[in-house]
């Protein structure tokens, strides 16, 4: 077979961009290496606590990244296994030592309502609901980060945020997790008081209502217990969600836990003691 001048300068061309190509990849390998600073690190077969562990990645061991997906890392370590890590526990800029099933979940935290939406006001009128949602989600999300969890916020700041939004956000992002926090208001005040756990979709939520509802008993307000509820945050959610109202704002015994640093440091204690248990139970 006899090539014409042109066909060289093709065959050329290409290998020179096959070269330049696999050069670039080379590069692309051993630049986008990480480190597994924490120990107990799992490595799964696929992207999320629902895929199975095949092995565990020792501490400072170099891992190369060889794909992506929500927010989970492919990839080969040291010993040529395969698998997915957690994006956020490799190169982990905080004081976390060990690697924990919550350390590997995505949880988002929706403080309820904000901006233009204040929620209920509080018995005394001079108190919006929003402020405490916020503070208290806060409360958790500092908790979560310093286990290693990865937490989405649907607000951050007294900003105005769709109901819709805060759905897509754990559905979008493949949360493990969505609560959204609130304090009811009765028609009267002080007409009733308490904290309630509400779920919407009971096959992949209720097993969370439970695991959460259970840790609410040692606080200085009645446990109402787990109830169905309606809410649009919850009912249009594919992920595990519960929305918790955690006392009633317009009555003056609820309300005096409810603007205290205490009491809600020991709702955010419990919580995140009530994902660790149901993290856990998961694995």
């Amino acid at each position: 077979m006899h090539f014409k001048p042109k066909n060289w300068v093709g065959l050329v061309t290409s290998l020179i961009i096959l070269l330049v190509a696999g050069g670039l990849l080379m590069a692309f390998v051993r630049n986008n290496a990480v480190t597994a600073t924490v120990s107990n690190l799992n490595l799964r077969r696929g992207p999320g606590l629902t895929y199975g562990v095949t092995s565990k990645v020792a501490k400072n061991s170099r891992l190369t990244i060889i794909g992506e997906k929500d927010n989970w890392y492919h990839v080969r370590d040291s010993q040529n296994h395969f698998g997915w890590v957690a994006s956020w526990l490799v190169d982990h800029p905080g004081n976390l030592k060990q690697a924990t099933t919550l350390s590997e979940a995505t949880i988002v935290l929706d403080p309820g309502h904000g901006g233009s939406d204040s929620g209920a006001l509080s018995i005394d009128q001079k108190h919006d609901e929003k402020t405490y949602t916020l503070e208290l989600a806060q409360r958790v999300a500092k908790l979560l980060r310093a286990k290693g969890a990865h937490v989405i916020m649907t607000r951050s700041s007294d900003t105005s945020v769709s109901l819709a939004d805060r759905p897509a956000l754990a559905n979008t992002n493949q949360a493990n997790a969505f609560i959204s926090f609130h304090f009811d208001s009765s028609p009267t005040d002080n007409l009733a008081s308490g904290t309630t756990t509400y779920y919407y979709h009971r096959k992949s939520s209720y097993a969370l209502a439970e695991a959460i509802n259970r840790e609410m008993d040692d606080l200085p307000l009645t446990n109402r217990g787990i109830r169905f509820g309606n809410f649009e945050v919850i009912r249009d959610n594919s992920r595990p969600s519960l929305l918790l109202e955690m006392g009633y704002i317009n009555t003056k015994k609820d309300f005096s836990d409810i603007r205290s640093a205490h009491y809600q440091q020991t709702v955010a204690n419990n919580v995140v003691q009530g994902l660790s248990r149901y993290f856990a139970a998961q694995n």
